[in-house]
């Protein structure tokens, strides 16, 4: 079976059905640091061979995939929630069955963290998923957007969530983004708590 083919069981654990990437709409915001959930979602449509189509009636774009759906929320970042609930009620899709990929001001860029529940670290699209859940049980995949001095300070932090990644941040944004593709494949092959094990060994690169 060929290794991007998401349909295997799951022994691991419970299996996403829904992939969430976090970002803004917009040529704006377009591969901005902010936007790095998008950029995983678009490498593992290219991997599933799958395309999104725009469906209104969930603020989303949305790819089918043997098992689930990609979706990438066409509201803004602190209104997230609202895409992700309306997908979710019509599937009957639990919170323990979505995973979250989004970024993290508080990890240094090339860290990865893959958890099954936490609270929203003050990411305001984090804040609206758990707001309209109900619940901050469900998985997410962070990925660091910190530079090596770590978290921005004050008007600092804006700018830089927004802004985009310098060239010498791309070569380590490309491994980033291969290996969150690479622990989502993973969870839904064996599991999230299997690749929880895998992939939280090394959280760097």
């Amino acid at each position: 079976m060929p290794a991007d083919d998401p349909s295997t069981s799951a022994p691991g654990g419970v299996a996403p059905r829904l992939i969430v990437g976090l970002g803004n709409p917009g040529l704006d915001y377009h591969d901005t640091r902010h936007n790095i959930g998008f950029m995983v979602i678009d490498e593992l449509a290219r991997r599933m061979k799958i395309s999104f189509t725009e469906e209104k009636s969930w603020h989303g774009k949305v790819a089918k995939f043997p098992g689930g759906w990609l979706l990438k929320p066409q509201t803004y970042m602190n209104d997230s929630g609202r895409s992700v609930r309306g997908l979710s009620q019509f599937y009957k899709i639990m919170p323990t069955e979505t995973l979250v990929i989004y970024d993290d001001v508080d990890l240094t860029l090339g860290r990865t963290r893959l958890r099954l529940a936490g609270s929203a670290g003050g990411h305001n699209g984090m804040k609206s998923l758990i707001s309209s859940l109900g619940t901050d049980a469900f998985p997410r995949l962070k990925l660091g957007i910190a530079t090596e001095s770590g978290r921005p300070d004050g008007d600092r932090l804006v700018g830089h969530v927004l802004g985009k990644f310098s060239d010498d941040e791309k070569p380590t944004l490309q491994i980033i983004i291969q290996r969150a593709a690479d622990a989502v494949i993973s969870s839904l092959q064996s599991g999230l708590g299997a690749a929880m094990n895998l992939f939280n060994r090394n959280e760097s690169l």
